[in-house]
């Protein structure tokens, strides 16, 4: 039987030309180099090397031997150093920062593809820093950043949108859109019950800037609830309505638990980025986070 082991020492040899050499680049001692030469030697039936005064010469053989084995040798190192490098990386830990309601849409995915995260809750800008520092390998940011030491990619859309639970009539709140009556659609809305994740309302504001031209909508939450995934599970068991984005809502709403009660035209995407410094040290996990994000958001709204 063909032994691997053989042909790397072969070439070992073969490219130093001394068995000494050979065996410090291949961390054996001396005697095991000579015998496994010897033993590749019985197997193809022919002697491989003459020995100099220093060191040692290939023979007519082991020259035709090389030119047959050398590139497949060669491409078979390529993938094992290749296929070792994954598996270290499969093994190590890297720090994620992502905003927790963004954490909502995306969490299950990345715990999914990777064995090894510790994940930071934090703003933008928070992110930005902790990155900029080198105290994070990467963040999932919804704000662009472009510096001299971060670099960054844009891997995703997501949209605010409206919803509700499907126990609400929206009959009338539908012919109000239909007929463009934005004066009735705002008094309608106001009359529900409101969720939301922040008492600051940031997503709702955005939503009323957009949609009503108003920097800030008149109604008051009823609930605040500090996760955007609990809050729209809550949602689906009561009344009311909220803004979230359409990541989010998307599992609820295809599982019949929430509706969607407005998509306008007029609130635009936001884009969704992935953040890291230059030269950081994981930067090869850099492409595979994107490739992963980019698939989770191409089929999406």
């Amino acid at each position: 039987m063909v032994n691997l082991e053989w042909y790397r020492t072969f070439k070992a040899v073969y490219k130093n030309g001394n068995f000494s050499v050979a065996a410090k680049e291949l961390f054996m001692s001396q005697p095991a180099v000579s015998q496994q030469i010897s033993m590749l030697e019985a197997h193809v039936g022919n002697k491989l090397f003459n020995r100099k005064s220093k060191g040692v010469e290939p023979t007519e053989y082991a020259k035709l031997l090389n030119n047959l084995i050398i590139d497949a040798l060669e491409r078979l190192e390529n993938v094992e150093t290749s296929f070792r490098n994954k598996a270290e990386d499969a093994n190590r830990l890297i720090s994620i920062g992502i905003s927790q309601h963004l954490f909502s849409c995306i969490g299950n995915l990345l715990i999914s593809k990777f064995d090894l995260i510790d994940f930071t809750f934090a703003s933008n800008d928070e992110l930005f820093a902790l990155v900029d520092a080198k105290k994070l390998d990467f963040a999932i940011v919804t704000k662009g950043y472009e510096t001299f030491d971060t670099m960054y990619e844009i891997v995703g859309k997501i949209k605010l949108i409206m919803v509700a639970p499907t126990s609400l009539d929206i009959t009338d709140f539908r012919q109000k859109l239909k007929a463009d009556n934005y004066t009735e659609i705002e008094q309608w809305l106001n009359e529900q019950k409101w969720y939301s994740h922040d008492a600051r309302i940031p997503h709702i504001k955005v939503f009323w800037l957009h949609a009503f031209n108003k920097k800030r909508p008149s109604m008051v939450p009823n609930y605040i609830i500090p996760s955007e995934s609990e809050m729209l599970k809550l949602l689906a068991k009561n009344e009311g309505v909220a803004v979230t984005w359409n990541c989010n809502a998307r599992k609820l709403i295809s599982e019949n638990k929430l509706q969607l009660l407005w998509n306008s035209f007029h609130v635009p995407e936001e884009f969704v980025y992935l953040l890291t410094a230059k030269n950081n040290n994981a930067n090869s996990f850099f492409e595979i986070i994107a490739k992963e994000l980019k698939l989770f958001f191409g089929n999406r709204l």
